[in-house]
């Protein structure tokens, strides 16, 4: 539909993201969208992931159509449906079939949290073949050449219940993101909350040690994404202390033990 086509736009990625780079990942990326390799990205919550696939966007001059997935995904939030409008029945099409039309690199973030016949979708679009199929339309739809399927998970979430099947897996280019090395990762805090080289430093250093409790009943370590939310809470005149618990100890844990042992490394920091 014409006007589908001129809202393709609305994707672009009109500034370049802030992304700093740390084992060749750009590269990788790129060398995967020339070849139309699909990528799969890994790693905990908040390690950059979605940013990084914002700057891949911008650098390669694509659309990028994200899709959070979640249980009650079916095929046709993906692919399209048909709806009512006035008298007559319109066929519009769904984030999936948009950007296999007309060139975007569609990103489903957290794929595992999908449902299984969803996923199952994405099959052929990530091997040779490189279409999808519109059973209510009873169409093939051909992706374009600058179309790229990108997903994302998070391995340390798995279960038995939402386990990425291994046939899925073997149709992309992993990727493997973690948290960045020290000094990087104080330079993007320092740049993205806009606070002091020391202070970046000191919410690092905090970082690294509550990772550390994860041995000790941490499911999972502190995000660079919150060490930003605890320095823009301090940017803006919250005491460390304070920002600190409402960005990094109250999103991780719900233990009182554990919310306490973290305040004590808060306090011995800052």
């Amino acid at each position: 539909m014409k006007g589908q086509e001129f809202g393709i736009e609305q994707f672009r990625v009109s500034e370049e993201p802030f992304y700093q780079e740390v084992t060749g990942e750009v590269g990788l990326f790129k060398v995967a969208a020339s070849q139309k390799i699909p990528v799969m990205l890994k790693g905990p919550t908040g390690c950059g992931k979605t940013r990084f696939v914002q700057h891949m966007a911008y650098q390669l001059n694509r659309p990028l159509i994200t899709v959070a997935c979640h249980e009650d995904l079916t095929a046709s939030d993906l692919v399209g449906r048909f709806l009512l409008k006035g008298e007559e029945t319109i066929w519009v099409d769904g984030p999936l079939t948009l950007g296999v039309k007309h060139g975007a690199i569609v990103y489903l973030d957290e794929v595992v949290e999908a449902r299984k016949d969803t996923t199952v979708l994405i099959h052929p679009l990530s091997d040779d073949r490189r279409f999808l199929p519109i059973e209510k339309k009873g169409q093939l739809v051909q992706a374009v050449d600058d179309f790229l399927l990108v997903i994302s998970y998070n391995p340390g979430y798995q279960s038995v219940l939402k386990e990425l099947k291994q046939s899925t897996k073997q149709r992309f280019m992993a990727i493997e993101f973690g948290y960045p090395p020290k000094d990087l990762e104080t330079t993007i805090v320092e740049h993205e909350a806009k606070v002091s080289r020391d202070i970046a430093t000191r919410l690092v250093k905090l970082a690294e040690k509550v990772r550390n409790l994860r041995s000790h009943g941490l499911d999972e370590g502190v995000s660079t994404r919150l060490l930003i939310y605890a320095g823009t809470l301090i940017q803006q005149g919250v005491p460390p202390s304070q920002a600190c618990d409402a960005a990094i100890t109250r999103p991780i844990t719900d233990d009182a033990d554990m919310q306490r042992s973290i305040q004590e490394v808060i306090k011995a920091i800052f």
